[in-house]
Order: structure tokens, then sequence, then C-alpha cells
């Protein structure tokens, strides 16, 4: 029962800090950080701890789905070098340089430091799309940044589950490490492709939205639960059918679903980021409590650990921009967008899952000396990126000038819906010339988007034929609909402006659905 009101509580004081931080214009996983450490200061309350399978069974999974799922296919086929390139060769080189720090001013044997830098070596996907929501970054920079958080993942926990093995007594040898990783990436994207068609098969013949609404919130959790079963990466499993039912979206789901997972998952989202972000701040005074009681430092070794992923990072954005930009044109200035690729590299849910997978006991069943301080220098660093990047990373990109208008996506969006109805009108007009449909209710129809488009809207009498009006406006909506996908899959959009007319289109033709 506790644990029920503890969770009741987080979602109250996650409302109340997600009302401040809009009103503030801060993060609001940043501030939830700093609000969950201030309650954990307050005496009397009790000490939270956090079981492994909370985070990576429950709450993990729908946050890496949602994340995936808003990528745009079409910009990651066009980032896929850089994103490849951190992806890989950035998680490692961040591995090796907070293992040595970690060696250098911490007693943490070497095995475990090496398991620290695996843990912190990846950028977190879901920090990354809560803070990047609010961000107008240009659409490629943005799944850059995306793109590299949610692949990097494979890379980090093969680092991970090789050094923990070192770290408890394993025995591993070259073999093993390229078979692990075999197992956890290959697998694991094999796991999450099998689901992705299965799921697409399943909702193509789908048309409840309940129904729909149902699969879509288990998706995440098949993949994941799939994938862990066979012992594959069940985080690389999921961001693979994210991914894959992201880009066949426009074709699985009718507009009524498209309108209630809108609805839907945005709250089941809100709730689980506020949840884990909480956790994270509630969690560290705890870990710090005990620290202190044995006497151990860790102060100065998370502060030089944060400094030492910065560095590395910006040393490995740096020339992968350079090279990236080359690529393509116009270019925009490399300093300005090594500054938002390296400030926007936050760690956050996954990290944290993963360090409190370690053990207590090594395999001797011995207890694992230094897993408190692994804990707490992972739960610092997290902590500190989430709150100095998070309360900054607007201002970064603000001052490097890629940021785009506020209204820059609503400003395409209507442009492209004037278009939409120039082309509806051309298809109705064609409907007279070939005396395909009712020469009155064309009429109708041509008459209101005529007057839609010059910004007159005048809402139809109904009538006897109403019937066989709203199924003239709906086949208009479907070939709008039609013509909208072309011009995305065109390259004549952005992502964000196609969402916002593909939602005006499905609430016009659930009101005409309504009646």
């Amino acid at each position: 029962m506790r644990s029920v009101e503890s969770v009741l509580l987080l979602v109250v004081l996650a409302t109340v800090v997600a009302t401040f931080a809009r009103r503030i214009e801060v993060p609001a996983p940043s501030l939830l950080v700093v609000a969950g450490v201030l309650v954990a200061l307050i005496p009397g309350t009790p000490e939270i701890t956090v079981t492994p399978g909370v985070v990576a069974v429950i709450v993990l999974p729908p946050l890496l789905y949602a994340a995936g799922e808003e990528m745009s296919w079409r910009e990651l086929r066009q980032v896929w070098r850089p994103v490849t390139v951190l992806a890989v060769g950035l998680v490692v080189t961040s591995a090796a340089a907070v293992g040595a720090v970690a060696v250098w001013l911490t007693a943490l044997p070497a095995s475990l430091a090496f398991v620290l830098g695996a843990v912190l070596a990846s950028t977190d996907p879901v920090a990354v799309a809560a803070l990047g929501r609010r961000l107008s970054l240009p659409p490629r920079l943005q799944t850059l940044v995306q793109g590299e958080s949610l692949f990097n993942d494979a890379t980090s926990l093969i680092l991970f589950r090789i050094s923990l093995g070192f770290a408890v007594g394993a025995a591993i040898g070259w073999g093993h490490v390229a078979a692990e990783f075999l197992q956890l990436a290959a697998g694991g994207a094999a796991v999450g492709a099998v689901v992705a068609a299965g799921v697409a098969i399943i909702r193509r013949r789908t048309e409840d939205p309940v129904l729909e609404s149902v699969i879509a919130l288990l998706t995440p959790y098949l993949a994941y639960i799939l994938a862990e079963a066979i012992r594959t990466s069940g985080v690389t499993a999921v961001v693979v059918a994210a991914v894959t039912l992201g880009a066949l979206r426009p074709r699985l789901t009718s507009p009524h679903t498209r309108l209630q997972l809108a609805a839907i998952y945005p709250t089941v989202i809100f709730l689980l980021e506020s949840v884990v972000f909480s956790l994270i701040g509630l969690q560290l005074p705890g870990l710090v409590r005990r620290l202190a009681a044995a006497g151990t430092p860790w102060v100065v070794a998370a502060v030089a650990i944060t400094a030492a992923l910065l560095v590395v990072r910006v040393a490995w954005v740096l020339p992968t921009v350079y090279l990236a930009g080359r690529r393509s044109s116009p270019r925009a200035p490399v300093w300005r967008v090594t500054a938002v690729v390296a400030w926007a590299g936050t760690r956050g849910v996954v990290p944290l899952a993963a360090a409190l997978s370690i053990p207590l006991t090594n395999d001797a069943a011995a207890p694992l000396g230094g897993r408190d301080l692994v804990l707490v220098l992972a739960v610092a660093v997290i902590a500190i990126s989430l709150v100095l990047q998070g309360f900054t990373l607007a201002g970064v990109v603000r001052r490097s000038g890629l940021a785009l208008p506020g209204s820059h996506a609503e400003d395409e969006a209507r442009a492209a819906r004037e278009l939409l109805e120039v082309y509806a009108l051309s298809y109705l007009d064609d409907l007279i010339e070939q005396d395909a449909g009712d020469p009155a209710l064309v009429g109708r129809v041509r008459k209101q988007l005529h007057d839609r488009l010059e910004g007159r809207r005048r809402g139809a009498q109904d009538d006897g034929r109403a019937e066989a009006f709203r199924q003239l406006w709906q086949d208009v909506i479907a070939i709008q609909s039609a013509e909208l996908a072309r011009m995305y899959a065109a390259d004549q959009l952005s992502d964000a402006a196609y969402h916002v007319v593909q939602r005006q289109l499905d609430l016009e033709h659930a009101r005409l659905a309504d009646g």
C-alpha cells in the first residue's frame, strides 16, 4: 500500500512541478530531479529504494517506444552515418574515459570503474526526447540527437555486461565478447523487427480504436519481454519496433485511432516520466547518507566524471559534425551545431536502469564492494546532467541561432493546408467535368472549400441528403490525406508540419463521422 501511495504522491508532485516548469520555461524532467532531491531532504521522508524491475520492465519500454515512434524515418536515413559514429565510437571512448577518471579519483577497482563507465557512456533517449520536445531545432539536427540516443544503447549494454562479468569474477574471452555483441544487438533488432511486423499485420485488420490503443500500449512491453526472455537486448528490440511502426503509422491507423492515441499516449508518458525523473532525485540523498556514514568521498569524482563526459563528447562531436556538414547544403557553422549536439547529451532513465541492475554479490556469493559508490556516482552524474544541461539547453539553442521560429511548424502547416484545399478543389472540378457526382452536393462542398480557402467557414445545412454530403466530404478528406502523404514522401514539408495537418484532417473526419 505504501508503494501505491508513493506513486500517487509522485504524480501529484510531478503535476505541480510541470505546471511551474511551463511558466518558467524550464524542462519538466530537470525540475522534477530538483524537486525529488528537495523532497528527500525533508526530515521524516522515507528513503526510496527502487528495484531494477520497476524501471527496466514497467517504466522503460513505453518511454523508449514513445521516443522511437517520434523519430522521423526519412530524416534518420539522412543522418545514419554520424549517428553510427556517435552511437559506437563515442560510447566506447566515453566508457573508457569515465573508467579512467573513476580509477584515478576513487577506491573503486578497475572492473567496477569500467562498469560505471559503461553505465554512463550512452545518452538517454527518454531524457533527450523529453528535453528536446520544446526546442525548435531543425528536423535533421533533432533527428541526429535523438537517433544517437536511441541507437547507442546496444553498444553501452554490451560494454556493461562485459565489464560486469569481470567485476563479478566471470571468465570472459574475446569470442564470448563477439557472441555477446551479436546476441544483444542483432538479436534485439531481429526481435524488434518481428514484433513490428506482427503488430502491423494485426493493426491493419483492426478497426476498433479501443483495441488499437490497447495494442499500441502493449507493443513495447511485448518487444522488451520477448527479447529479454531469449537473452537479447530488450532496449534494442523496443527501439527497432518503435521506429519501424512509427514509419508505418499513417498506413496502420484510422483518423479516430490516431486521435485517441494522441490523447492517451501523452498522458501515459507524462505519468511514467513524472515517476522516473522524480525517483532519480529522491534516490540521491539516501545513497549519499550511506556513503557519508562509511566515510567514502564522491563529490569530486562525480563532478570530474561529468566534466570528462562533456569533454569527450565535444572532442567526438566536432569532427563528426564537420564531416557530416560537408555532405549537406547549406551548411550551418560547425561550432554552433557542435555546441547544441554536445550539450544535448543528457543521461537519464536507461543509465539508471543499468546501474540498479548491478548485483549485490559476486560469483563467489561475497558482497560486491563498491556497489553503493557506483550507484551514487551514476545517480549524481545523471542528476547533474539533467539539471545543468536541462536548465541551460534552451539558452544554448537560442544562442546558436539554429532554433526555428516558434511559429515555423504552424506557418508551414498552414501553407501545406492551402495547397491541399487547392488540390481538393481540383478534384471536385474533375468530378463535375466527368459528371461523376451530384452537381448540387459537389457544388456545396466546393463552395465550403473555397470559402475556407478565403478564410470564411460556413457549416453545411442538414437536409435529406446529409449522409451523401458527409460521404463526399469524407472522400475529399481522404484524397487530401493521400496527397499529404505524397507531399511528405516527396520531402515537400517537415515532419512537424505533416503531423499538424494530419491531425487537422483527422479532426474533420471525426466531426463528419459523428454527424
